[in-house]
């Protein structure tokens, strides 16, 4: 996740809210000239609303016959319902989210409702009362469109009727007329066609999923006399073989436009910027139209909107990326972020290997069955833990609960924030037995008395090294954590500046251990630098270097490297910002896991004075006095300068090497 370079995201549910609402609708007005358009009054799946313009009611009237069809269509060519839930006192839906807004829609066109919550589909139901479903033309991504048949239920001779809805650029150019408020038809010239056109662009440009709404009665005589049901037509020369279905929703009549609105998730925009500053590119696939899904990339801040002022945006139809050539492809996907529109589910997978391809490390979203080879192709697959299939999931490396894009983001910080703790806790417990072997290896080499014995390292290690360390997993993330470029997924964790700083920390660690034994010799007890050197034969140091006389010098050096270890491990909140950015209570867990031990290593040093002598002993301490204790802090506390130094330095190679990586980045995308 910490090393995640492109993000390619689903548009719907997860960079918007997935609650579909009708907004607007567009007619014909009566002289075919333009068309109208009226605002839909109501939000989410409330049925309560009306059309602007409309009186509800009106397509019941024969005579308003462009908005019975539109009413008709809007019901009729739609597998969804709304329900009201007693539980959460609001409406829900049942069936795909486009189809539930044409329901509520067909609700705010009809008769009034009742005051009774529970008579949300009314007008649904009233319209299946009427008409009767007897096949139904399922969409596919070629023709772009749905369509059903249907004949009236009390009007047995009455004509089949053809009922379609589908993306505008696909329905329009297959209708040869349109119908006008007062119920009269019209063909569709040239001039009207191109108004129709620019009003559906305008429409995606605000940006709204528009559908075309057409009907036909012109059907051929086979379906005109085919009296089967749904589940009949699979005998049928027309009906049973999908490649006619474009022939069948051919020579339309245009009945209007709908604008369904899909709002953004409010917090996409940011967590889109925040993926910009960390370097990761944000590519948004969707089956929406050019227009639509430009205007959404917008929003959401894909794209700029000096992007789309100097025309630098990248957006391409999934068909018309894929028969550029391959080199072009790949020349593309190299930088920016580009919205990819009227794509299918292999499209995923294609851009998913050409990434990899390019080196990138890709998470991909998905919710299909269909989407499952993606997912598991992706460096990262994402699915959806609301909308997506059980396939999805056992496909997917993580699910996200609430289908929301900026959680992704909140994944990708955390898995840095994850990287920066294993680095944090390295470079604690490195850096603590670089010294405490520094610490024998200087006193060995230079004849000094043993500043530590074996029960005091076991001491250290099994006692005070592990809660501070166990602690460091809470560090709280770095406030520059999402302005770092990706780390490479082959990157070292050990980087070779970060061996230098462990060892010379370490040799600090080492040299304040052994140097306050020194100070102690020398300045409490007198004795001179050679004669400490010589103290297996010094005849006039008496029992000093005795068992007992070594325990005081002997707990000054375990309690210094202890307050070391301490004083490191409160430095080591962050592994690069200073304790001024990042200071160590950021971390409470941190606080409790250096007072701990702190608390309990006291206990043991003064428990002779706490009337428990013997356990000090036990592992060879003894009390300090006051004048002690300050030594200790003496040489101990210079660790948190130190290490703030090497931070600094630490922050300048990052800074360097980051601009060599771009250098040679930006040198391999111009080859």
């Amino acid at each position: 996740l910490g090393c995640t370079s492109v993000i390619c995201s689903d548009k719907t549910g997860t960079l918007t809210t997935n609650k579909m609402t009708a907004v607007k609708i567009a007619i014909l007005d009566e002289q075919a000239n333009e068309l109208e358009v009226k605002d839909v009054i109501g939000e989410g799946y409330d049925p309560n609303g009306e059309v602007q313009g409309i009186t509800r009611g009106d397509c019941w009237d024969g005579s308003k016959s462009l908005n019975f069809d539109f009413c008709q269509v809007a019901s009729l060519c739609s597998d969804a319902k709304i329900l009201y839930n007693k539980e959460i006192d609001d409406f829900e839906r049942v069936g795909e989210p486009t189809e539930a807004a044409l329901a509520v829609l067909t609700e705010k066109l009809g008769s009034p409702a009742s005051s009774r919550p529970e008579s949300a589909d009314v007008n649904a139901k009233r319209w299946a009362d009427e008409f009767e479903r007897a096949a139904t033309l399922e969409f596919n991504r070629d023709r772009k469109s749905m369509g059903v048949l249907v004949r009236s239920k009390s009007t047995p001779n009455a004509p089949t009727k053809l009922l379609v809805k589908g993306a505008p650029s696909s329905v329009i150019e297959r209708c040869t007329h349109a119908k006008l408020p007062s119920g009269k038809v019209v063909p569709i010239t040239p001039e009207l066609r191109a108004k129709i056109n620019d009003m559906s662009s305008n429409l995606a440009r605000q940006p709204l999923r528009t559908l075309a709404l057409a009907t036909k009665t012109a059907l051929p005589k086979s379906i005109l006399s085919y009296m089967g049901g749904p589940n009949d037509v699979s005998e049928h020369p027309l009906l049973g073989d999908a490649s006619k279905f474009a022939s069948i929703e051919s020579g339309m009549t245009f009945v209007g436009l709908c604008g369904i609105k899909d709002p953004a998730r409010p917090e996409v925009a940011d967590a889109i910027a925040k993926c910009t500053k960390a370097g990761i590119r944000v590519m948004m696939i969707t089956g929406d139209a050019k227009d639509t899904a430009i205007a959404i990339a917008r929003d959401v801040n894909i794209f700029t909107k000096e992007n789309v002022e100097n025309g630098t945006i990248k957006a391409f139809e999934g068909r018309e990326f894929f028969e550029l050539p391959e080199a072009t492809q790949l020349q593309i996907l190299k930088m920016d972020n580009i919205v990819f529109c009227r794509t299918e589910p292999a499209d995923k997978q294609k851009l998913v290997k050409m990434l990899q391809q390019l080196g990138e490390i890709t998470a991909m979203t998905g919710d299909g069955v269909n989407d499952a080879p993606a997912l598991q192709q992706a460096s990262i697959g994402v699915a959806m833990g609301v909308t997506g299939t059980e396939v999805a999931k056992e496909a997917a490396d993580m699910i996200l609960v609430d289908d929301n894009f900026a959680t992704i983001v909140s994944a990708v910080e955390e898995g840095r924030s994850i990287y920066a703790c294993m680095q944090a806790f390295i470079c604690f417990l490195i850096s603590c037995n670089i010294g405490e072997i520094f610490c024998v290896f200087i006193a060995s080499f230079l004849g000094l008395p043993e500043p530590l014995t074996a029960m005091h390292l076991l001491w250290v290690n099994l006692v005070t090294d592990g809660p501070p360390a166990t602690a460091l997993s809470w560090n709280p993330p770095d406030p520059d954590v999402m302005e770092q470029a990706p780390r490479q997924s082959d990157d070292e964790i050990m980087t070779g500046w970060l061996l230098t700083r462990y060892i010379i920390t370490g040799c600090y660690v080492g040299f304040a251990t052994v140097g306050v034994t020194v100070w102690h010799y020398i300045f409490e007890k007198g004795i001179t630098f050679k004669q400490l050197q010589s103290w297996t034969t010094c005849k006039t140091c008496g029992e000093m270097f005795s068992k007992d006389g070594k325990m005081v010098p002997q707990t000054l050096a375990l309690t210094t490297l202890v307050c070391l270890e301490m004083f490191k491990a409160l430095s080591a909140v962050s592994v690069d910002n200073s304790l001024i950015v990042v200071p160590s209570w950021k971390n409470g867990a941190l606080l409790i896991g250096v007072a701990l031990p702190t608390i309990l290593h006291c206990a043991f040093v003064n428990s002779a004075n706490l009337g428990i002598g013997g356990l000090g002993e036990l592992f060879g301490m003894a009390p300090l006095s006051k004048k002690q204790w300050l030594t200790v802090l003496k040489f101990s506390a210079p660790i948190i300068v130190l290490d703030e130094l090497l931070k600094f330095v630490g922050r300048r190679v990052n800074k360097k090497n980051e601009v060599e990586k771009a250098k040679k980045k930006q040198k391999a995308l111009m080859e």
